[in-house]
């Protein structure tokens, strides 16, 4: 038998709702640690966890994030806590400050070696722009209103 093709979701901005901790990042210096810390306390997004769930019906749910290695427990933990598909989570390495734009595809392409991706889902216009040159099939999460602090993190200062 075949195995599944994989429905890929982000997290922050897609599935969890970062806007109640950015104020650790906004402003110098920034508190990457509390940031992260934060985490384990974000509210689900409701069009973004639906997605999942419905995707999960028909392929196997696999997590691609910019979070850092360190916060996998809490993350898991987040997943489960709030009733999303189980699934391999790929997390940026520790050290890596590398922008989203270039981590997240990296991570995707070592899924799609063996597997085919039937969608990606992510809220990072730049991140998305990357998977869509690659040949993925995307999904812009647009049901989260960003704010200049996520976008720095992600594309400018390699955090998330």
């Amino acid at each position: 038998m075949a195995p599944r093709s994989l429905a890929v979701f982000d997290l922050d901005g897609t599935l969890a709702d970062v806007r109640h901790r950015l104020h650790h990042i906004e402003g110098r210096p920034r508190d990457w640690d509390a940031f992260f810390a934060a985490a384990s306390q974000d509210p689900p997004l409701a069009e973004g966890v639906a997605l999942a769930l419905k995707s999960a019906e028909e392929h196997e749910v696999v997590y691609v994030t910019g979070r850092p290695e360190r916060c996998r427990r809490d993350t898991l933990r987040w997943l489960e806590r709030h009733g999303l598909p189980t699934g391999r989570l790929l997390m940026r390495g520790g050290r890596d400050r590398r922008p989203a734009r270039v981590t997240k595809p990296e991570l995707l392409h070592r899924l799609a070696r063996d597997r085919t991706v039937a969608v990606v889902v992510d809220d990072d216009d730049q991140v998305c722009d990357a998977y869509e040159s690659a040949g993925f099939p995307v999904v812009r999460a647009r049901w989260m209103t960003a704010r200049p602090a996520l976008e720095r993190a992600q594309e400018q200062e390699g955090r998330t």
